[in-house]
């Protein structure tokens, strides 16, 4: 894809963290040049573009690069704020909710997701039961709105939405089943699903797996 003044994005195609900066440069219809990274042989660009973390992903837009997927997220919806949709609310009150549920699912969901295929026996047991806390929490947040912006898809929709990709997953390392102990939050997924910005950039569920089975193995 052809770069809009110089917009770079260095990312991993199973990253979550990376799928978010991809789903709001694609709802905001910038385009950009997309550098696939070997994470176990990093480049001089992602080293030399985040020098602290060393992480995937970085937005590099006009030679200046942004760092860690929700500031990236925020800094795209503020940079394209002429293009539709807003991801954030106007109002502050409202902003700072958003950043708190998208600050929740950072915390929460990719660590114990981490726990359900590391784990074993009583460890993940427990990480299992945290996973469906989360997951519940969730959804109480959601409630019967279409997404969690409400009727807009929104920052904290593009946050979580990655994660799904990963249910598959949970519930095959951990035994337990997404739609039994969150059905709303499956809705919402299979909604977000419909929209061309996520269904073009979440992976297949059953490839993610498959990528979760080789970190087992590595690591083993």
């Amino acid at each position: 894809m052809a770069s809009e003044k110089g917009v770079m994005l260095l990312d991993f195609w199973v990253s979550p963290f990376g799928q978010r900066v991809r789903i709001a440069l694609a709802e905001k219809g910038v385009e950009y040049e997309h550098k696939e990274e070997n994470l176990r042989d990093k480049s001089e660009l992602l080293l030399k573009s985040n020098p602290i973390h060393k992480k995937i992903p970085v937005l590099i837009h006009d030679g200046k690069p942004v760092c860690e997927s929700l500031i990236i997220v925020q800094y795209i919806d503020e940079t394209w704020s002429d293009k539709a949709p807003l991801l954030l609310p106007s109002d502050p009150y409202q902003r700072a909710q958003t950043r708190f549920w998208a600050d929740f699912v950072d915390k929460k969901v990719f660590e114990c997701g981490s726990k359900l295929w590391k784990l074993k026996g009583v460890e993940q047991e427990a990480a299992q039961k945290e996973m469906i806390e989360i997951l519940q929490i969730l959804e109480a947040q959601l409630g019967d709105k279409k997404y969690f912006g409400g009727d807009i898809f929104g920052f904290v929709d593009v946050a979580f939405v990655p994660f799904t990709s990963l249910f598959y997953s949970y519930e095959t390392c951990a035994n337990f089943s997404v739609e039994e102990v969150a059905p709303k939050i499956v809705q919402w997924a299979k909604r977000c699903m419909e929209r061309e910005s996520v269904e073009k950039t979440l992976p297949d569920p059953k490839k993610a797996y498959e990528f979760v089975c080789y970190l087992m193995k590595i690591r083993n």
